[in-house]
């Protein structure tokens, strides 16, 4: 029997990329995709789709009796830099909508449920380099406090009810498909658009605020293979480190011009600079290399210019 996949969040950054690819796989009509709002009718034509607000439970409970998942990813969130400005509602839409999939997940038996961390758990206390899977975790963010608090339920809900739940800490992603969706990290997303569109770019995060960042091909890749290993080598059900590449606008920069070497940078910070401080600027991920065989495939050079070869055309290049 073939998985049956629901995917909650599909239209944001890692769900328009996790769903073309899960499609590709289990085939379209074995993926129900999800989100907030109503999709277009191609977008429809893909496989099946259906508008679900995660604190809404009969909405959940449809999608469930519906679909019959046996896999479901969870990625239905508000990021950093938006949470801030809505913190309440922030909180309980990642909170409230976390504990309404672990219920459902329960009374509809899924076999795993893959929830998105990040790096956004750690705060200004915690060792910024290299920093390990267990340390000082004192996230001063909406977004890193429920993230926070949701790993330390996700490893509630297996303890005590064995929900076979898995996570990773996403760092900063960086994809072609869909646009920055309000993360502190998503300046890495924009610099590509606005390199090739006006040859100039104005960074709201300083030239050397160093961040680990990750293309999105590894992303999900690390994403599936998280979620499909055998239980037994899923160690931490926590949520485990993932490292990518670390650079800053500058280093950013500077990869961009080898393709084209007339852009141009410049800074005004704002506040999501606080926000990039009090994060990690490197990652240690030898948990997830030596429990589920992790491998990162793209460094930064082969990550911009494929960034740019995937983005070129929207722009006439």
């Amino acid at each position: 029997m073939s998985e049956r996949i629901l995917i909650i969040g599909s239209e944001g950054q890692v769900g328009t990329d996790l769903a073309a690819y899960l499609r590709g796989v289990y085939g379209k009509e074995n993926v129900m995709c999800s989100d907030i709002k109503p999709v277009s009718d191609e977008k429809l034509d893909n496989g099946p789709y259906r508008v679900l607000n995660v604190l809404v439970k009969e909405h959940i409970r449809e999608a469930f009796k519906e679909h019959k998942p046996t896999i479901v990813y969870h990625l239905a969130a508000m990021l950093s830099a938006t949470a801030e400005a809505k913190p309440k509602f922030g909180w309980e839409l990642n909170m409230d909508g976390l504990f309404n999939i672990f219920d459902a997940a329960l009374e509809y038996g899924v076999k795993r449920l893959f929830w998105p961390s990040s790096i956004a758990v750690f705060g200004p206390n915690t060792p910024q380099l290299d920093t390990p899977q267990f340390c000082v975790m004192d996230p001063n963010t909406i977004y890193g406090i429920s993230k926070l608090a949701g790993e330390r339920y996700c490893e509630y809900y297996n303890k005590r009810w064995g929900l076979d739940v898995r996570s990773i800490r996403y760092p900063g992603l960086i994809g072609w498909k869909a646009m920055p969706g309000g993360g502190t990290t998503d300046y890495a997303v924009d610099i590509f658009h606005q390199a090739l569109d006006k040859g100039r770019y104005t960074s709201f995060l300083s030239a050397n605020t160093r961040l680990p960042m990750m293309y999105m091909d590894d992303a999900i890749r690390a994403t599936v293979e998280v979620t499909e290993a055998p239980a037994d080598k899923i160690l931490i059900r926590s949520s485990y480190n993932l490292a990518g590449v670390s650079f800053d606008p500058e280093m950013l920069t500077e990869a961009i011009r080898k393709h084209i070497p007339t852009f141009h940078i410049d800074y005004k910070t704002d506040h999501r600079q606080a926000i990039a401080d009090s994060w990690p600027k490197s990652i240690d991920d030898s948990r997830a290399q030596s429990d589920w065989d992790w491998e990162l495939e793209y460094d930064t050079d082969a990550m911009v210019a494929e960034m740019l070869k995937q983005l070129a055309p929207r722009y006439g290049k």
